[in-house]
């Protein structure tokens, strides 16, 4: 009865001598005390992790048990603890009991707030044993970690795809099933996650919240302005294993890594080609769509490519940023340098199967090929005499003019 009376009145007498901490009753104490000794008495028969108390070791039975006991009775979703329940109610209720002192800002949960305040204190206590990245709360650095380890525990049941983390394991399985549960409200867009629905909706509110301090460049999201810093700092922290290449981003290196692998698992629907990626898929349907999407601004010519038109663009600008080390001699394209780079080298890559000629460029093995076809594409629309290449066309053509 003194120790329930304890409940009612303020009085708290049995102190920790490490922290001063007080609590109503020494068994509590007792318990506590084992923070500071890191004493882990009860363990679990199945597993062996260890606990301060046997109510901790209850609960984490019912990981191995399968047992949520507790109920809501609005959703129906289970909790394995009570307090676990009493948290989610506040969704159905509305109610954010916690505040912050700073920004007003209201949360479910005190640890959510706790969480919060390290973005007006700058706070983050948990460190990276690796890279010494640091981070504000603990489950986001376990993640982290697993860039290291390389450890991927989700598996899709389905494609067998591997990722970190099971929030996009279930992100991924929509791929499978087709879900698409956020719909934006301006557009009535669908994507299969609400990280996809935040970044989509700057679309239309044409928000850059995220600028670069060096050149001014802004971005949606702040983990994309990471990435882009990497321009400036020349980091590139993902290593391939097998040829040593480093890339900015890791998204990058698993791409890269499938030209090691021979793996190509982006399949055009109509010729069946595969690509390592899907933009390369993108831009190949474009064959058969016909689609030019790219225009020049002085000649209306259009490209399928943006590369081919940042290229097409030299003809007009007189631009030819690639210079030959020996003579100096500059090029529109690092592909027009290459070739011109046999001449010097005397390399001639591309040889006839039939009498084993060897020529510099593809293009001219191609021509040359047609003395053993026969063939003769070029044609003279005034007497109809063919040949194996324009430029012999070309000369013919003089004999009419």
């Amino acid at each position: 009865m003194k120790q329930h009376h304890r409940i009612h009145t303020v009085e708290r007498t049995f102190p920790c001598v490490v922290c001063n901490r007080t609590f109503k009753e020494n068994r509590h104490l007792k318990i506590h005390q084992r923070v500071h000794s890191a004493e882990h008495p009860h363990q679990c028969e199945v597993c062996n992790k260890t606990f301060k108390d046997r109510g901790h070791l209850k609960l984490h039975q019912r990981v191995h048990t399968g047992e949520w006991p507790y109920r809501c009775e609005v959703c129906n979703k289970t909790h394995r603890r009570l307090e676990h329940l009493k948290v989610h109610q506040r969704v159905h209720t509305g109610e954010r009991p916690f505040s912050c002192d700073v920004c007003n800002k209201t949360f479910r949960e005190r640890s959510s707030l706790k969480v919060h305040q390290r973005v007006h204190t700058g706070e983050r206590p948990y460190r990276c044993k690796v890279c010494n990245k640091t981070f504000k709360h603990l489950g986001p650095l376990k993640v982290h970690q697993l860039v290291h380890t390389g450890e991927h525990p989700y598996q899709c049941e389905v494609c067998n795809k591997t990722v970190r983390r099971v929030e996009h394991l279930k992100i991924h399985q929509r791929v499978h099933t087709g879900e698409r549960p956020d719909c934006c409200d301006v557009c009535t867009k669908t994507c299969n996650g609400a990280g996809s629905m935040k970044e989509h909706r700057c679309v239309h509110t044409v928000e850059r919240p995220y600028g670069c301090d060096m050149c001014n460049k802004t971005f949606r999201k702040l983990e994309t302005l990471r990435v882009h810093q990497r321009v400036h700092t020349g980091e590139r922290p993902y290593r391939c294993d097998t040829c040593n290449k480093t890339f900015i981003e890791v998204c990058q290196l698993k791409v890269h890594q499938r030209v090691h692998t021979g793996e190509r698992p982006y399949r055009c629907d109509v010729c069946n080609k595969t690509f390592i990626n899907t933009n390369n898929l993108k831009v190949h349907q474009r064959v058969h769509t016909g689609e030019r999407p790219y225009c020049c601004d002085v000649c209306n010519k259009t490209f399928s490519k943006t590369s081919n038109l940042n290229v097409h663009q030299r003809v007009h600008t007189g631009e030819r940023p690639y210079r030959c080390a020996m003579c100096n001699k500059t090029f529109s394209t690092t592909n027009n340098l290459k070739v011109h780079l046999r001449v010097h080298t005397g390399e001639r890559p591309y040889c006839c199967d039939v009498c084993n000629k060897t020529f510099s460029e593809i293009s001219n093995l191609r021509v040359h090929q047609r003395v053993h076809t026969g063939e003769r594409p070029y044609c003279c629309d005034v007497c109809n005499k063919k040949f194996s290449n324009i430029s012999n066309l070309n000369v013919h053509q003089r004999v009419h003019t």
